[in-house]
């Protein structure tokens, strides 16, 4: 059971509103995860539900609310390009929690190339991370685009993360 997954959500709103007896399109939806309540504000086409924004919540970058453990000489702020060295890659990882935990590495070689069925399992499950992590690969393309690539915790590599594009949005603004 995850904390929060925000395709996850989206995939519940468009279920729940589309079946409700009563069609109300300027309704909105407040759901309790186990990160805390997210609203979600529907988008209707012709009956249907195609968008759905989820208002997120403020990122978690102090380590023990992510959780990481780290040793005591990082202080209690964001943690960015931390070292870590896994299946001899060195990576540099900037940790921020979205309801979830998530590691992010902005890496020079393309996401494509990246081993990330090799070195994704072993990031998720890093003695540093007590509930595991997500782990997110990412090219900067221009000040306003990137290209990533995913690794949830407990499902493999997905092609779409919710909690993870915001991870991602957050530790490139950081």
């Amino acid at each position: 059971e995850a904390e929060m997954c925000g395709n996850g959500i989206r995939c519940l709103a468009k279920y729940v509103l589309e079946r409700d007896s009563v069609h109300r399109e300027n309704v909105s939806l407040d759901v309790e995860t186990m990160s805390g309540v997210r609203s979600l504000e529907p988008t209707w086409r012709d009956g249907s539900v195609t968008r759905v924004r989820v208002a997120m919540g403020e990122p978690e970058l102090r380590p023990e609310r992510i959780p990481v453990a780290l040793s005591g000489e990082i202080g209690g702020g964001p943690v960015l390009d931390f070292p870590l060295e896994v299946g001899g890659m060195n990576l540099n990882l900037t940790f921020v929690s979205m309801g979830n935990p998530h590691a992010v590495a902005f890496i020079e070689m393309p996401v494509s190339e990246f081993p990330l069925q090799h070195i994704g399992p072993e990031v998720e499950h890093h003695a540093i991370f007590p509930n595991k992590v997500n782990f997110s690969v990412v090219n900067t393309k221009e000040w306003n685009r990137a290209a990533a690539r995913v690794w949830e915790r407990a499902a493999g590599e997905t092609l779409a993360c919710g909690t993870g594009a915001c991870a991602i949005a957050v530790a490139s603004r950081l």
